[in-house]
């Protein structure tokens, strides 16, 4: 089993920064995508941010410029640096990690969520 745990979240200003973390522990010997997903009430819960094994990296087009994503394969962990931080940036982060379990086969995995609140 993996363990996924993010921290990070608070409240902060408009135009604010904040860094969340997404540590994975356990069975994490073949850890294939990490991703950072969030969820506003009443709304879809949405891909902000992904890193693959190989690095490579996608964003919503909505934090695009404004967010970064990191990976940290040494310490199983990943970050979410968040810049320039908008009211409509505040929603539970939750973060995703897909584990390859055998050569054909993943699990994925998820985060409690942390809360960011971008307000004045």
């Amino acid at each position: 089993q993996v363990r996924v745990v993010e921290s990070g979240g608070g409240l902060v200003q408009p135009g604010g920064s904040l860094r969340l973390s997404c540590a994975a522990s356990g069975s994490v010997f073949m850890i294939h995508d990490i991703s950072w997903y969030r969820q506003a009430p009443g709304n879809q819960r949405e891909l902000v941010a992904r890193v693959t094994s190989s690095s490579a990296t996608d964003y919503a087009d909505s934090v695009q410029g404004r967010f970064t994503i990191s990976r940290d394969n040494a310490k199983n962990t990943v970050y979410l640096q968040m810049n320039s931080l908008k009211p409509e940036d505040t929603a539970v982060y939750y973060c995703q990690v897909v584990v390859g379990t055998s050569r054909f086969r993943e699990s994925v995995y998820w985060g409690q969520g942390t809360q960011v609140t971008v307000s004045s």
